[in-house]
């Protein structure tokens, strides 16, 4: 026989058993019904997100907003408060809080903004002066030539962040309206979510089988990790917010309520959120002070502040995720910030932790 031809008939000899056991492990697991039916809604929430995210984008904010405000209204509720009241009084909270954000903190940080603006030609200025003096003081390490080519990046890179900062003014008008949309359809969408929940909740599995539990299991696991990190991560904002504005403002630094607001969100994006948070805060305290000791104490303050987040805050707050893998959370924002851009990062957690829960709760085959 040829040898050509032997070699060929040996490797698909070769492939077959991989083939075969590939297609057992197909059966064996999809043979499960259960598994099946999990798949197909993980897949079909995926379509659903990719295709119909930003037309659906006000749904899936007053989704996560009743969400959260469902913990307030079952503890109500379990001090024997009706429903309707319970909801009642935690939805006229909420619009509370709305509207003092919208009325104080809103103008406030637009007035810190322009603010802003104005001194960034200053800003870059002291920079460059500092860059120039550096070959005089370290020639040895940096030449001219160098800190030319650094000033010309920083050039290019403030006109380009100027030009975006034209086309975001430019396309205002769109963006109020839309925030419009959202202040009217929000309240809306959150109070008849948090009102008729179980009636929905009943109309969306009134479509699934009545035996499921490999569904409700994902579901118990995955409410507890995900809504304890999503609350928590409210509670941790808040306070590293509130924190971070109480330093700036004992510190003199200015911008202190957009720096806070920078500082309280950098939370929401693990490892990443801390050291981009501490670039502004770095240059808004060299833009006042220069190199002298305000600088450094506000950098001390920032370090602080995000220490004892990380390592007193955050646990404790977040308990029920503690168990993910830092390598785990890493993955995932790389794989969901890349697939889903900024709110990819954003809630690259909780999906982390539903991922978790469909692989704890995967039916797995035993070997005979």
């Amino acid at each position: 026989m040829n040898p050509s031809i032997e070699r060929r008939q040996a490797g698909t000899e070769g492939g077959a058993p991989r083939m075969n056991v590939l297609l057992g492990w197909l059966r064996r697991t999809f043979a499960d019904p259960q598994a099946t039916m999990l798949v197909m809604l993980l897949l079909g929430g995926f379509v659903v997100l990719s295709l119909l995210g930003g037309v659906l984008a006000p749904v899936i904010a007053s989704v996560v907003v009743a969400y959260l405000l469902e913990g307030p209204v079952g503890f109500l509720e379990r001090r024997r408060v009706p429903r309707l009241a319970a909801v009642t009084v935690v939805f006229l909270v909420f619009l509370g809080v709305l509207l003092g954000l919208f009325l104080f903190l809103v103008p406030l940080l637009l007035t810190q903004i322009a603010q802003l603006a104005q001194q960034i030609p200053s800003i870059y200025v002291q920079a460059q002066e500092l860059l120039l003096g550096l070959p005089d003081r370290y020639p040895e390490l940096i030449s001219r030539r160098q800190i030319a080519d650094v000033a010309d990046r920083l050039r290019e890179e403030v006109v380009g962040y100027a030009q975006m900062l034209l086309v975001y003014s430019v396309a205002w008008l769109p963006t109020l309206v839309q925030l419009g949309i959202y202040l009217v359809l929000m309240p809306m969408l959150v109070f008849f979510f948090l009102k008729d929940k179980h009636r929905i909740l009943s109309w969306f599995l009134g479509f699934l089988p009545p035996e499921r539990p490999l569904v409700e299991r994902v579901w118990r696991e995955a409410n507890v990790k995900v809504g304890g990190y999503v609350r928590g991560k409210v509670y941790e904002i808040a306070i590293v917010g509130a924190v971070s504005y109480l330093a700036f403002l004992v510190l003199g630094l200015d911008f202190s309520a957009l720096l806070a607001v920078a500082t309280g969100l950098s939370v929401l994006i693990p490892y990443v959120g801390a050291l981009l948070a501490a670039i502004p805060v770095v240059l808004a305290a060299y833009g006042q002070w220069g190199l002298a000791e305000g600088l450094i104490w506000a950098t001390v303050a920032y370090a602080v502040i995000q220490f004892l987040d990380g390592f007193v805050l955050a646990p404790l707050l977040l308990a029920e995720t503690a168990d993910l893998h830092p390598n785990a959370v890493i993955v995932a924002i790389l794989v969901f910030g890349g697939v889903w851009g900024f709110w990819g990062l954003f809630f690259a957690v909780p999906l982390a932790a539903l991922v978790q829960a469909v692989l704890s709760a995967w039916p797995r085959s035993r070997p005979a």
